[in-house]
């Protein structure tokens, strides 16, 4: 028989980096972390500032001058308001700012060229206006087309800045329909680790009209974008994962107040989320890092409406008397789980995290995963 060697195992890792506005700066200390710690991914794949971010880096801008330029920019150098096109066209017009700023962020970003000339695979996510479908630039046979026009595509929040040409496509924010592309970037990796940073705001005691109409709108992308990229995280079949999700609190998307300190915090939420990154390969369908948490129901608050039951049937169930209660006292949570706890209506459930004793309710609501997990827990694989 012929001699067999030892078996090499595949470690292909693809970085995927979620949209979120200028809480998107939260990536800069995440790709910091990451050189840290040795890790080079073989694939980028973003939506929004996740896709400028990742365009910029594999063209060969460092963590550092990117850093710079982050901290540098300010809101005249990208939103400025289309006065003419409101005026003439009212409600024709295509978008509340000029896309010539945000046009030149990209070109000035980002080198001329297309994908192909890339030295790794990049995918840049968008929607299709017209034709109503997801296009991933970068995939196989969408590599032709240039990565500016792409990126600018994929940062275009619709009402915000005017779709993009991008070969014989019009494009616009691929968070439409999922602002954490982890599934499409799943193909071509033994391994991912996913950057979230557009569900992390913490919404207690913020109204969301205090800044206009824009804020309200903000709110509501928030929520559709943490709704459907929640069902595939919680569901997930795929390589191993490590989902990263920074506490950036800053509600506004569009202010450039809190730069550094999302910087910051992504490098922080990224150091803690790595520990134990080596463990993970190999464990098909897990996301991680994983935390033990202890889950309660105040029985005086229930009202036994069902709403956590209906969202985590394995976790909740209801009694005889109709109170909900935790199938299982202590549970083991990954940064995707722990949704329902928000959803509570009367802020019945609470989620303590064994270790650091460290209890979170509805209040709380985005960061429940986050502040779950991104403790001193104890870690199983």
């Amino acid at each position: 028989m012929p001699a067999t060697g030892p078996r090499i195992v595949s470690r292909r890792i693809a970085l995927v980096l979620g949209g979120g506005g200028m809480k998107g700066f939260a990536h800069l200390g995440v790709l910091k972390a990451l050189e840290e710690k040795g890790i080079v991914p073989d694939l980028i794949a973003g939506t929004s500032i996740g896709a400028l971010i990742g365009a910029s880096y594999l063209a060969g801008s460092s963590v550092e001058d990117l850093t710079e330029r982050a901290l540098a920019l300010k809101r005249k150098d990208l939103f400025r308001v289309n006065h003419f096109g409101m005026l003439l066209d009212r409600m024709r017009s295509p978008s509340i700012y000029l896309e010539e700023p945000l046009r030149t962020l990209c070109e000035s970003s980002i080198p001329e060229g297309t994908f192909s000339d890339l030295p790794k695979r990049l995918l840049v996510n968008t929607v299709d206006v017209d034709r109503g479908t997801r296009v991933v630039w970068g995939l196989p046979g969408l590599e032709n087309v240039s990565v500016r026009d792409a990126v600018y595509a994929s940062c275009a929040l619709p009402g915000f800045f005017p779709p993009a040409q991008v070969g014989d496509r019009r494009c616009m924010d691929g968070g439409v329909v999922d602002n954490l592309p982890v599934s499409i970037a799943a193909h071509f990796a033994d391994m991912l680790i996913a950057v979230d940073v557009g569900s992390s705001d913490s919404f207690a005691g913020a109204r969301a009209d205090a800044s206009g109409f824009a804020s309200i709108y903000m709110r509501a992308a928030t929520m559709m974008m943490h709704a459907l990229q929640q069902f595939p995280l919680e569901q997930w079949q795929g390589p191993p994962m490590v989902l990263i999700r920074p506490k950036v609190d800053d509600t506004n998307w569009l202010s450039f107040a809190n730069t550094a300190d999302n910087v910051q915090e992504g490098y922080r939420a990224a150091k803690r989320a790595l520990e134990r990154f080596d463990s993970y390969f190999g464990n098909p369908g897990s996301v991680f890092p994983r935390r033990r948490v202890q889950v309660d129901v105040d029985r005086e608050k229930c009202t036994g409406c069902g709403t956590c039951v209906a969202i985590a049937p394995s976790t909740m169930g209801m009694d005889a008397s109709g109170k909900a209660f935790a199938r299982t006292h202590i549970v083991e949570w990954s940064p995707a789980d722990g949704r329902f706890v928000h959803e509570c209506p009367t802020n019945a459930i609470t989620a303590t995290n064994i270790d650091r004793r460290t209890r979170i309710s509805a209040p709380q609501a985005a960061p429940v995963a986050a502040d779950v997990s991104d403790t001193d827990a104890t870690e199983s694989a």
